[in-house]
């Protein structure tokens, strides 16, 4: 950070703590420690100054006499635009009573919202650094209030880390909220993975010990560690598997972070040597990344004595991916969707977080005054996941509400360019049909090109819209 840069952060603190003056959190602390804080958790993810300096003013508009025009003639209208845009996010949850009815009502207007915001996510990365330090402070307020903040955490927010691949903040949010919102069964269970970390912890430092001889041998440079399952985790395999805890391999899991691909895959070939892996328990998510862009490869082995250990194993990028998301990526800190769009320079967000550039779009055309249908976007933020397979048994994870097209652009865009025709188990079926879980599809394709504008209404995923429209862009049929 230059000397500027450093000028204009203390000049931002100094107004707010100013204009806070007097103000106290319910625990009792002066207001400011809560923009602060919010300030340093965004600038703890990386993030460019004028995100921080937001960060810091974030609440100044709604709490204090400082209005916006103030905020843009001190720190410019990129500034003014993200404290505006957090304003009107928080605007979201006013009037929270029944969560019933308010949870799904603020998924609607958290849309909405996001379109108005949309042309610059940091707004939203903002307000998540806002709900954790809400989340971590919780305890201050009265326990029904504690329980719908938790609530709506778990629902909305933590979703939304997730959809953003911000993995270290998914797991803190939702282990948070779940603690508040179901206290017997998340003590109950954090007891199970603290027993469980104590009687496994000889076997791991073996296998530690073990794999990282074996590595130097091979001359592969690397970092390994420990990585015990959260919670909120746990309890969600649980619901999955019947509440069977024979069923959980991955309690506690060996991470190995080395300098690229390769090495991954030599990685994966070492741990193989020295044990023996389970039957259907490895998962290449480098080779086909999470829907979210996660990449990493999984495997399960068993040792020498019958002891059950995971493995993941990844490069640095990927580790750095997979813990702060879209924070970790944010090359197009101050690039608008018209100077994304004019250059052509979308492919600096990673194909799995495209859906920004959709919601971008519509953004650009709302300011524009053109007339936008929001229930036509789909960014299937909230959406559950569905697993497919290829004929020849490779698993692919796609949002419910899929079609045959999404399916065929997940695999690549070369086969979703060229379909004619799909089999969904085994069946002929229409271009229309909904994918279900543990479907088996395949994708009949053409020698020469097929696409047309007319799948846009076949199409659910941005990513295959996304892919369609280049297609089309290329032709000038779009």
């Amino acid at each position: 950070m230059t000397k500027k840069e450093s000028s204009r952060i203390e000049e931002a603190i100094r107004l707010a703590k100013k204009a806070h003056e007097g103000q106290f959190r319910k625990t009792g602390d002066p207001y400011i420690t809560h923009p602060l804080a919010v300030m340093k958790i965004v600038e703890d993810w990386g993030m460019d100054e004028d995100t921080i300096i937001a960060a810091v003013l974030h609440d100044t508009i709604e709490d204090t006499d400082v209005t916006l025009q103030d905020i843009k003639d001190q720190f410019g209208e990129q500034v003014a635009f993200l404290v505006d845009g957090v304003t009107k996010l928080g605007d979201v949850r006013s009037g929270m009573n029944d969560l019933d009815t308010y949870l799904p009502s603020t998924k609607n207007n958290l849309l909405r919202l996001l379109v108005a915001t949309g042309s610059d996510i940091r707004v939203l990365i903002i307000k998540l650094a806002d709900r954790l330090h809400n989340l971590r402070t919780l305890s201050a307020l009265p326990p029904d209030k504690q329980k719908k903040i938790a609530k709506e955490s778990l629902e909305v927010f933590a979703p939304l880390a997730d959809r953003l691949n911000m993995g270290r903040l998914r797991v803190e949010m939702a282990d948070i909220a779940f603690s508040y919102v179901d206290p017997k069964r998340y003590n109950q269970l954090r007891t199970i993975i603290e027993d469980y970390e104590k009687s496994a912890e000889k076997t791991m430092q073996k296998v530690r010990k073990e794999v990282s001889a074996a590595l130097g041998r091979e001359k592969i440079k690397f970092q390994i560690s420990g990585r015990v399952k959260s919670v909120y985790s746990l309890h969600k395999k649980l619901i999955k598997h019947n509440q069977n805890m024979g069923e959980i391999y991955d309690l506690m899991a060996l991470r190995v972070i080395v300098n690229d691909i390769t090495d991954c895959y030599l990685t994966l070939g070492v741990i193989h040597s020295l044990y023996m892996p389970m039957s259907g328990r490895i998962k290449d998510y480098i080779a086909m990344p999470k829907q979210n862009g996660y990449q990493s490869i999984h495997t399960t082995v068993i040792t020498k004595d019958k002891k059950i250990i995971e493995f993941q194993i990844r490069t640095k990028e990927m580790h750095e991916y997979a813990e702060r998301g879209l924070a970790a990526s944010f090359y197009y800190n101050e690039q608008k969707l018209t100077e994304n769009y004019r250059t052509g320079k979308i492919e600096h967000l990673p194909t799995s977080l495209l859906w920004i550039t959709e919601l971008q779009e519509t953004a650009a055309k709302l300011r524009a005054g053109k007339k936008v249908d929001i229930k036509k976007l789909r960014l299937n933020l909230f959406a559950d996941k569905i697993f497919v397979y290829t004929p020849k048994g490779d698993i692919i994870d796609l949002p419910k509400g899929s079609l045959p097209l999404d399916f065929a652009y997940r695999l690549h865009s070369e086969i979703g360019g060229r379909v004619r025709g799909v089999k969904i188990n085994g069946k002929m079926s229409s271009l229309s049909t909904k994918l279900k879980h543990g479907d088996i599809v395949e994708i009949i394709t053409s020698k020469n090109p097929t696409y047309k504008a007319s799948w846009f209404d076949k199409i659910f995923t941005p990513h295959a819209r996304q892919k369609l429209r280049q297609q089309l862009g290329k032709l000038g049929k779009q």
